[in-house]
């Protein structure tokens, strides 16, 4: 482990960050994680006390688009990730070592702090012909990837590559790309889907394990409740305009410029969990909905098949009667349903954040009784 001798907040304020900035990082983090504001001391005391876990970040199939996210963020600067949080013992695109240098940084820090060391995978992992579609200093990623995440305290795989192949696994997979879960079975693993991945959320998974000693509560796929337990389409700040059948019809058009709902045009967010509406991207500026592009579903199993085409609605969306409303209330045919349904969706809204589970029962409920 690396210490700071006198505390994280000597070091920060020795780096200009000020008590008052550490503290709403903390509450930001608190935020992000659904907690409580009493949780904000707890966080500030924990990551104030805590060692910086090494951390090493292995790439493999992949556009580097996470790591570009992370780079690129501002809240924390990828400067405070890396002094200041983590101590990133192997980085491919931001060490300085490289080669056989870089190789023996990977391994010691492997040796030295067997189970005690945070492993990111970004990038999917082919399986084909015993995976040498994708080898680093002569190990095949498979194996590399068996060997890192084998050894760590735990394993986040980052983006939709790692997550569950990504773009290299779309149809016909040419050399059988797979996710870490399926190629590592096994490990203490959590899964941050996207395209790419928020840098928000890769920081408070870790700010949890920090705080908690525990990675944090998951849905079935791994993913963690606080980004991806609720639907995209249950905060999307065009709901309203869902409600009230205003729909895009062609892009550019006036209702494209008024803001109104993206479904008919494609837009994956009655099939989509993750927290894009609330975080958002580029430091909470905007994101994909807001900007007038629709959701292409990038933070569920593998997306580039299930949710392709990109710009054309999903003929299904289990649980959700959200093909019959924008068809019936495009037509103007339902009168009172209108808002019934607008009814039922602040209802729904508000019990997603209680039990996402009983949100999907009143949904199937309501088209039943449609």
């Amino acid at each position: 482990m690396h210490d700071f001798p006198n505390g994280l907040e000597s070091e920060l304020e020795r780096k200009g960050v000020t008590r008052r900035d550490f503290l709403k990082f903390c509450s930001a983090m608190a935020a992000t994680l659904v907690l409580p504001p009493r949780y904000v001391d707890r966080i500030a005391n924990a990551l104030a006390a805590a060692p910086r876990p090494p951390l090493v970040w292995l790439e493999f199939q992949d556009c580097a688009g996470n790591t570009e996210a992370l780079l690129r963020t501002s809240r924390p600067t990828v400067g405070d990730i890396v002094l200041n949080t983590l101590s990133v013992d192997y980085h491919e695109t931001i060490m300085a070592p490289a080669g056989k240098a870089a190789e023996k940084s990977l391994y010691d820090t492997i040796e030295k702090n067997k189970g005690k060391y945070l492993c990111v995978v970004e990038g999917s992992i082919p399986m084909k012909d015993g995976g040498v579609y994708c080898t680093i200093g002569g190990k095949t990623a498979l194996d590399l990837a068996k060997q890192v995440c084998g050894s760590a305290a735990a394993t986040i795989a980052i983006g939709a590559c790692s997550f569950s192949g990504g773009w290299p696994a779309a149809s016909p997979n040419p050399t059988g790309a797979v996710g870490v879960k399926d190629a590592v079975p096994g490990i203490t693993l959590i899964n941050l889907p996207g395209c790419p991945a928020n840098a928000a959320n890769i920081t408070a998974t870790v700010v949890h394990y920090l705080t908690f000693g525990a990675l944090p509560a998951t849905d079935q796929l791994g993913r963690p409740l606080f980004a991806y337990g609720k639907r995209i389409h249950d905060n999307c700040e065009r709901r309203a305009h869902f409600d009230a059948g205003q729909f895009v019809e062609e892009w550019g058009d006036e209702h494209h410029r008024q803001g109104w709902c993206l479904y008919k045009m494609g837009c994956k967010g009655p099939a989509t969990y993750h927290n894009c509406p609330t975080v958002r991207y580029n430091d909470g500026m905007s994101w994909p909905v807001g900007s007038g592009h629709g959701c292409v579903g990038c933070s569920e199993p593998a997306f580039w098949d299930t949710m392709s085409p990109f710009y054309r609605r999903l003929p299904n969306v289990d649980g959700f009667g959200v093909e019959w409303q924008a068809d019936q209330i495009g037509l103007g045919i339902v009168g009172g349903v209108t808002a019934a349904f607008a009814a039922h969706g602040v209802i729904s809204a508000v019990r997603a954040r209680q039990n996402p589970i009983a949100a999907h029962q009143d949904e199937s409920t309501a088209k039943k009784e449609s």
